[in-house]
């Protein structure tokens, strides 16, 4: 993800940045009709970061992009966040950038596997790849998307592979048949199991490989014998000498 003024960007980081964040929710609070923003906070210091109902997602983002006060006119990226223990689990989360006023906000939405969210394709045409792979990795519907298609998984997927309880083996695998010349889908076979792991690598077991033996006796260092000792004869006794 890019910055298109990334000159300006860095030169406004410090007190008058987060002031003007701060100026930034005030006056996107003072806008909103009342119960619509449900909480804003700056986050690490330098971003801001709302929540709203997910009915108002469309209004809300209509206001973002149109009121020239606010004016973020790209959506950078949206994305989905799974918690499994809670009633509405998953978070949509809106990344905006203001291309005229050098600012980014994050707006959040919290819903569930069966209340689609309003879709932003109207706003931003591009939303479209964003919310379908939202869409497939998580199984977040939005109202109003005209191409509920996966984007990233394979046809006839089955589940949404970044839902926590998701199986991490996933339901099918998949190889090609040099028989049948395509591609097949199988059960999961798995010929280990998880719970039991050998972590000591094939290589460190073996001590001793083929051609070893020679690379063992090179290391032999020769024993230390001086020059002056008398060359010994196979019975035991010193060579007489001439």
């Amino acid at each position: 993800m890019g910055s298109c003024s990334s000159r300006r960007r860095f030169a406004g980081r410090g007190p008058f940045f987060v002031a003007d964040l701060s100026a930034l929710g005030t006056a996107l609070a003072a806008t909103l009709p009342a119960g619509v923003l449900l909480e804003a906070n700056i986050a690490r210091g330098a971003e801001l970061v709302i929540r709203i109902h997910r009915d108002s997602v469309r209004n809300v983002m209509t206001v973002l992009r149109t009121d020239p006060r606010f004016a973020f006119e790209q959506c950078m990226d949206i994305c989905g966040v799974d918690y499994p223990d809670r009633a509405e689990r998953f978070e949509v989360v809106w990344n905006l950038l203001s291309l005229t006023h050098n600012h980014r906000i994050r707006v959040v939405a919290s819903t569930d596997a069966d209340q689609a969210v309003p879709s932003v394709t109207a706003i931003w045409p591009t939303a479209g790849w964003f919310e379908r792979e939202a869409w497939d990795m998580y199984g977040i519907a939005f109202e109003g998307l005209e191409d509920m298609r996966r984007i990233l998984t394979d046809y006839g997927f089955k589940g949404h592979p970044l839902r926590k309880d998701f199986p991490l083996t996933g339901h099918v695998e998949v190889r090609y048949d040099a028989e049948r010349r395509e591609v097949v889908y199988e059960p999961v076979k798995l010929q280990q199991d998880f719970r039991n792991f050998d972590f000591l690598s094939p290589w460190e077991a073996m001590t001793t490989l083929p051609g070893d033996e020679k690379v063992h006796l090179n290391r032999i260092a020769p024993s230390e014998t001086s020059l002056l000792d008398k060359p010994q004869v196979e019975d035991g006794t010193a060579e007489k000498q001439p």
